[in-house]
C-alpha cells in the first residue's frame, strides 16, 4: 500500500456514526479544561461543542463552538446533544480563549437544563467547582442554593452529580496533641502528605469521565468524600462501587 494513503488515513478521524454528541457548558477554570481536554480526546463523542460568547477557534480535534447570546438561555435556539456537561469554574482572565467562553450562573442551571433537555440531551452531568475556597462570595451563595429537584424532575435518562472534592470530616473527639498536630500541618501546607491535599481537577475530569462511560439509568449523586475517595486508589473499582 502507498505510504501516503497511510499517512491519510491514520489523520482521519475514526467513523462517529451511532456516538452521542457531547455539549460542554461552562468550559473554563482549571477543572473545565480538563474536563474539555478528556472528553474530547476519548473516542467516545461523535464530536463536542462548547459554549461561547463569540466566536473562537477550538484547538483541539473534533471541538466546535455554539455562540449563544447572553441572558436567559430560555431563549436560545435549540442546539442538538445527547450529553450535556455543566460546569461553574470561573474563566482564568489571562486565558483569552476562556474569556471567550460562556460560563452559567448558578441560578441560570434549571433554565440551562430546560434548555439542553429540549435539544435531546438524555445524559446530564453537573460538576461543582473542585476548590470551591477560591471561588468569589457570590458564586458560593449562588451554589448552596441550586435547585437539583427541580433538575432531576426534567426527565433526563440519567442524571450526575458530582458535588465539591474534600478530605472526610475527622472523627470527633480527638487529643488536644493530635488537634494540635493537625493544626500545625495545617499551617504548613508543604508537610501535608498528598492524601491529605485537595483533590485535584484531572482527577475529578477522570471520575467524571468513568461515570459518563458506565452510569446505568437513573440520577447519581457523588458525595464530596466519595469524590475525594475515588481520586486516592482504585478510582474505577470506587466508581462502579458508586454507580452499582
Amino acid at each position: 500500500m502507498d505510504p501516503l494513503q497511510v499517512l491519510q488515513g491514520a489523520s482521519r478521524s475514526s467513523p462517529s456514526v451511532g456516538k452521542p454528541r457531547l455539549l460542554i457548558a461552562g468550559a473554563t477554570g482549571v477543572l473545565g479544561n480538563e474536563v474539555l481536554r478528556r472528553l474530547a480526546g476519548s473516542s467516545m463523542y461523535a464530536g463536542t461543542q462548547v459554549l461561547a460568547r463569540e466566536p473562537i477557534t477550538a484547538g483541539l480535534r473534533g471541538v466546535s463552538t455554539a455562540v449563544v447570546p447572553s441572558g436567559d438561555p430560555q431563549q436560545w435556539p435549540i442546539a442538538a446533544a445527547d450529553v450535556g456537561v455543566v460546569l461553574f469554574d470561573p474563566p482564568r482572565l489571562f486565558y483569552d480563549r476562556e474569556r471567550a467562553l460562556w460560563t452559567p450562573a448558578p441560578q441560570q442551571l434549571p433554565t440551562l437544563a430546560r434548555w439542553l433537555r429540549a435539544g435531546g440531551v438524555q445524559t446530564l452531568a453537573i460538576v461543582l467547582p473542585h476548590a470551591p475556597g477560591r471561588l468569589p462570595e457570590a458564586l458560593k451563595r449562588g451554589l448552596a442554593s441550586l435547585d437539583e429537584q427541580a433538575i432531576a424532575s426534567l426527565g433526563f435518562e440519567r442524571l450526575i452529580l458530582l458535588r465539591s472534592a474534600q478530605k472526610p470530616a475527622d472523627p470527633p473527639g480527638r487529643s488536644l496533641p493530635a488537634r494540635l498536630a493537625h493544626w500545625m500541618l495545617g499551617v504548613f501546607k508543604y508537610m501535608v502528605p498528598s492524601s491529605e491535599q485537595p483533590v485535584r481537577a484531572v482527577k475529578v475530569a477522570e471520575l467524571l469521565a468513568i461515570a459518563l462511560r458506565i452510569a446505568p439509568a437513573g440520577i447519581h449523586v457523588a458525595a464530596p468524600e466519595l469524590v475525594w475517595q475515588a481520586s486516592q486508589g482504585d478510582m474505577a473499582e470506587v466508581a462502579r462501587r458508586w454507580l452499582r
